[in-house]
């Protein structure tokens, strides 16, 4: 795992090289959350079994950007799973990829498709190199030359990423009315300036931040009753059926899916 160079970090979050193996057969779950993910196999292609939209057909991707979404993504395991992963802020996505975030929410597209050329071709010039720090190197020159001008013509509204920013600060519990109150709009004018700026409607964006932040303490084996309290969750009852409607299970079924039990938190086993 790497951080991106300096100039990229507002709008790159991180960087993941990942090789293992793993039972072939099961299924990860991508879950949503507030950044945009763009993976690059360096092994086979990844199969997108079940998409985050139900218009959208399952599909073989050997790199893939998928935006903001509210359903998980069913990716299938395959036996040795090698590539590198790219946490992207939805407010600096349209400047890398030509693409507003608000276009690519709730859908998976591949990076052939992408308006930017600066993308074609990528998988193989990453797995040409020899290690993680080459690597990420070639990301850093890549992306740094995606930004600059691109920046500023695609920059979101002052407005638009401080009501981001604030729901993110917040754990996703600031009420949309008091955001709306605080910037003199009404709801449905606030809403629909968020949604074109971020990709989700700002009660949807708070939504997916909670079960984020849920997810986070839930690796770290916290009691669902406690991550309820602390993230804003009516119950323990409320948290299961967000993790249900956002994930498609029960977070212990998550949990089990995603870390052998020797692995888990103590809290979590």
């Amino acid at each position: 795992m790497a951080r991106p160079h300096p100039r990229l970090r507002p709008w790159v979050t991180r960087y993941v090289g990942y090789a293992h193996a793993v039972a072939a057969g099961g299924v990860h779950r991508g879950l949503p959350s507030g950044h945009l993910t763009l993976n690059i196999s360096l092994g086979a292609p990844v199969h997108v079994v079940g998409m985050p939209r139900a218009d959208q057909s399952p599909g073989r991707f050997q790199a893939l950007l998928g935006g903001l979404h509210t359903a998980p993504a069913l990716i299938a395991r395959d036996d040795a799973e090698y590539g590198v992963e790219l946490a992207l802020e939805p407010l600096g996505v349209a400047a890398l990829t030509g693409l507003p975030s608000a276009e690519l929410a709730g859908h998976v597209v591949d990076l052939a498709d992408l308006p930017r050329p600066a993308w074609a071709g990528l998988a193989d010039r990453l797995a040409a190199l020899p290690d993680w720090p080459s690597r990420f190197a070639l990301l850093d020159r890549l992306l740094g030359g995606l930004l600059g001008a691109a920046v500023r013509e695609s920059a979101p509204p002052p407005d638009v990423e401080w009501a981001w920013r604030r729901i993110r600060r917040s754990g996703g519990t600031v009420r949309v009315e008091t955001l709306a109150a605080e910037l003199g709009w009404s709801r449905r004018h606030f809403g629909e300036r968020f949604r074109r700026g971020v990709g989700l409607t700002p009660k949807q964006a708070a939504r997916v931040v909670r079960f984020e932040r849920a997810g986070a303490l839930l690796r770290r084996g916290e009691r669902l009753a406690d991550i309820a309290a602390v993230c804003g969750f009516a119950d323990q009852a409320h948290l299961t059926g967000e993790w249900r409607a956002l994930a498609g299970c029960p977070p212990t079924t998550w949990l089990a899916e995603e870390q052998p039990p020797d692995e888990r938190p103590h809290g979590a086993r």
